[in-house]
């Protein structure tokens, strides 16, 4: 994967600033023997999976939940580890989770899901439970404590039924998930995006930094002047209703713009709340003079682009959910995690999603952090993903944000002492898209 000219987006999600990457060459994951397969008992076509010594029993139930739609519980390994051996011991146990949705049997469709706004946090538990959803996992990283305000502000993709509310970052290790809730198609890999909002009048045109984030105040720009005469570059950014009940406040000038896209107001500070329909730009240091006089006399144009690896554009339109992970596991059937170091790459819970080569699609998670599930390195992460027969398949946000609920109930045990509340989920819902 490589990396795009994006700006990179705001701080991230605390394990984020842990991860140290180094560039390697893809790492390649060795096949278990056969002895391995027949020390598990595993059933024909099922793959044991490649964690710790091979004469470690393997367990699995699988439950139908719907048409199309299955749950798998593995055990591997059958007594506790030692506390002082989570990060190292190659006895386990492991505990996965494998939800499995079959788009040509099931009736029903994967979407991505946030709270009451994109900005707040919520359980996944309580957004499978609100979203009408039989199912689901844990899914973007997001702001987290980097931003106390707004904590569940994702940092990368956002793609909401066709909606837009935040940009891929510019973070080359990225790996967004995208899928059609019509077709059941998803599509993986870093996208690109860019920008504008251009005056139709006058045609004159500013690029756009962010989608529903916080702009970058400078320094020198942060007192109570006249924002227009700060001569430090800022940002611009179009914010949606979506993103929190006001928008950002502070140093600054926001334009509100109706569905039309015609100037309503236009503030010197930031900080506002937008009706249904309603959208707004908000600018920070030089940029603030730049953007009035795009918005000046007129109705603007906002444009949104996105792009995939190949750098064609991938059109918005409703049934699309996207969201953002770290890391592609797999590419065509091959381990393609790089080689890294630190606390993001070490033993923790993961949360995966990917498809078969049949076109399933599985979101599985793995419990970490615990004598009674030690959870796995990057490293067996990929290799879990490929022995599930993820062909594809992306790292999503883990940690103590991993969580899997089913019809409401968490079906994992949680890393915390609770469950926490994240940014989003996927979900399924057991019933056909309907749009909206």
């Amino acid at each position: 994967m490589t990396a795009d000219s994006l700006r990179g987006k705001g701080p991230g999600h605390l394990l984020l600033r842990a991860a140290a990457v180094t560039a390697a060459a893809l790492l390649t994951l060795v096949p278990a023997p056969a002895a391995h397969a027949a020390a598990t008992g595993a059933p024909d076509g099922e793959a044991v999976l490649p964690l710790g010594d091979a004469d470690l029993v393997e367990t699995r139930g699988t439950e139908i939940l719907a048409d199309g739609v299955t749950l798998t519980r593995i055990v591997r390994g059958t007594e506790p580890a030692p506390a002082d051996r989570i990060d190292t011991t190659t006895r386990g146990p492991w505990r996965v989770n494998v939800l499995t949705v079959d788009p040509h049997r099931t009736r029903g469709h994967l979407a991505a899901t946030y709270g009451p706004n994109l900005a707040d946090v919520e359980r996944t538990t309580d957004l499978v439970r609100s979203s009408g959803a039989l199912a689901g996992v844990n899914a973007s990283f997001f702001t987290f404590t980097a931003n106390r305000q707004y904590p569940g502000d994702p940092v990368g993709l956002g793609l909401y039924g066709g909606r837009l509310l935040s940009e891929p970052a510019g973070d080359p290790a990225e790996a967004d998930f995208v899928v059609d809730a019509r077709s059941g198609r998803v599509l993986m890999g870093h996208l690109g995006w860019s920008g504008s909002v251009r005056n139709r009048s006058t045609g004159a045109e500013l690029p756009l930094e962010y989608v529903d984030h916080p702009p970058v105040v400078p320094a020198a720009c942060a007192g109570p002047g006249d924002p227009t005469r700060c001569a430090v570059p800022g940002d611009v950014v179009e914010f949606t209703p979506e993103f929190a009940a006001s928008t950002p406040s502070g140093a600054g000038v926001e334009v509100v713009l109706d569905r039309r896209g015609c100037v309503l107001r236009t503030s010197a500070r930031r900080g506002t709340e937008l009706m249904s329909g309603q959208t707004s730009l908000q600018a920070t240091g030089q940029d603030t003079a730049a953007l009035l006089r795009v918005a000046a006399g007129g109705c603007l144009r906002t444009r949104s682009v996105l792009t995939d690896e190949k750098g064609e554009e991938l059109p918005l339109r409703s049934g699309l959910f996207g969201v953002n992970g770290r890391y592609r596991l797999t590419r065509d059937g091959r381990v393609v995690v790089p080689a890294g170091t630190g606390g993001f790459f070490a033993r923790n819970p993961r949360t995966i999603a990917g498809t078969t080569k049949d076109g399933r699609i599985v979101l599985a998670t793995v419990d970490g952090r615990m004598t009674t599930s030690v959870g796995t390195t990057m490293d067996e992460t990929a290799a879990v993903a490929r022995a599930l027969g993820l062909r594809d398949a992306v790292n999503l946000d883990g940690g103590g944000s991993t969580a899997m609920s089913v019809r409401g109930q968490l079906v994992n045990r949680p890393s915390g002492t609770a469950e926490r509340a994240v940014g989003d989920a996927l979900v399924f819902l057991d019933r056909p898209y309907r749009g909206g």
